[in-house]
């Protein structure tokens, strides 16, 4: 059995499924945390109530998040050992930091929040949310330090086969943070108010607590709609980020084989992808360019000429990460991320206006558009992850180069069937949950046993 090979995928099924849970708790928390200081602010019951539902179904998903954070770093340890000792002096100060101030600080006030409910003070309560809001910023920020460092390492120095720290300002500041921090927060954004609007479009259908649900997809749809731009437009940033940093990525991206000045950019390429014929190739002359540098010329290099390069360089070898991967992983998050800016401003010009009679069958659509930003949200980790290739640390360590020595294939396919089993034990558990508090709305985190309507939980045929 192929070591390697398993255990990429290993890897690339433990942190897909992490990251299923990572933008939404990123985006949900903040949600909570404004309809909380609604609440402070106005004495409204209302938002009280909508603290509570959305921040039962915010804590279901971080919990899930945080058991699959910890078989990842797992997989990590016993799957990849070489690359663990290579950047573990690089890796140990950001890590240490996320864990001993972001994730406990998360956490701590996290537990504050979800028991003193009543006990603490109004305002006392209200800071302990958002200093949950903190704590996963600062976490998703330390992640990305050290993922930054995987994709364009720069302070460091190779000592005994190892990378060792010595400019821990210029990793803190390494230039691919910029775009990628704000591009995952404004994602997580996203994830959560596409959330709220599904699981709100799904009782605004049954007639179910409209005027709560109407607050929550006003607020979802507008952050919605500023998010998925926000998206874009960071994403737009770490384009001209990778003609920097890693053009192989950027080229083959855009399938461009030859380098071209201008630059033009694939409306749609097929080729095949063993000879590298290629089929069709519909393309717009300077596009490509001026994308990169907001102007219609400026050279891009192509696959061919850097592949070269990389071989005169860094010896034989391949150094092509799939293009077809790339190509239509970058076409899914971007195609995803066009249709989520058009739902979220129908959607906030259907509650403005109040055309939930004329245009109620847009609504149906919503709790179906809640699977859009999980797609740009896999399709865009698949493309920064897969880009690297052949590099776990770009330029610096390849894969086989990184995988443990000490395993054979079966332990680590043993290993794989052991992660899809807990996996999907997980799973199960969270879409049960999810759904189960979901469905049933507020009743289950209202404080009064009076408000409880056994009907909201089971709504009646025809409803």
């Amino acid at each position: 059995m192929n070591v390697l090979l398993l255990a990429r995928l290993q890897f690339a099924i433990t942190i897909i499924y992490h990251f299923f849970f990572v933008p939404l708790t990123l985006g949900l928390s903040l949600m909570v945390a404004i309809f909380e200081s609604i609440y402070v602010a106005t004495g409204k019951e209302t938002y009280k109530r909508l603290t509570k539902f959305w921040g039962k179904l915010f804590l279901i998903n971080f919990a899930i998040g945080v058991v699959t954070g910890i078989v990842q770093e797992f997989q990590f340890g016993m799957s990849w050992s070489e690359y663990s000792r290579f950047v573990g002096d690089i890796f140990g100060a950001p890590l240490a930091i996320e864990a001993l101030l972001a994730f406990f600080l998360e956490s701590t006030f996290l537990g504050i929040w979800i028991f003193g409910w009543d006990r603490i003070s109004k305002g006392l309560h209200l800071a302990t949310i958002w200093l949950v809001v903190v704590g996963s910023t600062i976490s998703a920020m330390w992640i990305l330090v050290a993922n930054a460092f995987m994709q364009h390492p720069v302070g460091y120095t190779i000592e005994d086969g190892r990378a060792v720290l010595t400019n821990f300002w210029e990793v803190v500041t390494n230039l691919p943070i910029f775009s990628h921090f704000p591009h995952v927060l404004s994602a997580g954004l996203v994830t959560a108010s596409f959330f709220m609007m599904g699981v709100s479009a799904y009782h605004l259908i049954r007639h179910n607590e409209t005027e709560l649900f109407r607050i929550s997809i006003r607020l979802a749809s507008a952050v919605g709609l500023v998010a998925t731009i926000a998206v874009g437009l960071s994403g737009h940033t770490q384009g001209q980020e990778l003609l920097v940093t890693q053009p192989m990525k950027l080229a083959s991206l855009e399938a461009l084989y030859n380098t071209e000045d201008p630059a033009s950019l694939s409306i749609i390429t097929i080729g095949n992808p063993v000879t590298r014929e290629v089929l069709l190739d519909w393309r717009v002359p300077g596009l490509l360019s001026f994308m990169e540098y907001n102007r219609f010329t400026g050279k891009v290099e192509g696959i061919l000429d850097l592949e070269q390069q990389y071989i005169q360089q860094y010896g034989p070898g391949d150094y092509v990460p799939p293009p077809y991967i790339l190509y239509w992983s970058f076409r899914a998050m971007v195609g995803a991320g066009l249709l989520m800016i058009l739902i979220s401003l129908v959607a906030l010009f259907i509650e403005l206006k109040n055309l939930y009679a004329k245009l109620g069958w847009f609504i149906k659509i919503l709790p179906f558009a809640v699977a859009l930003p999980y797609i740009a949200n896999t399709t865009g980790w698949i493309l920064t992850e897969v880009g690297r290739f052949p590099w776990t640390v770009y330029r610096v360590l390849k894969l086989p180069d990184s995988v443990s020595l000490a395993l054979s294939g079966g332990e680590i396919l043993i290993s794989l069937i052991g992660f899809i089993l807990v996996y999907g034990l997980l799973i199960t558990a969270t879409v049960y949950l999810m759904m189960k508090f979901a469905k049933a709305g507020p009743v289950l985190t209202s404080e009064s046993p009076a408000e409880f309507n056994p009907s909201l939980v089971a709504p009646s045929e025809g409803k």
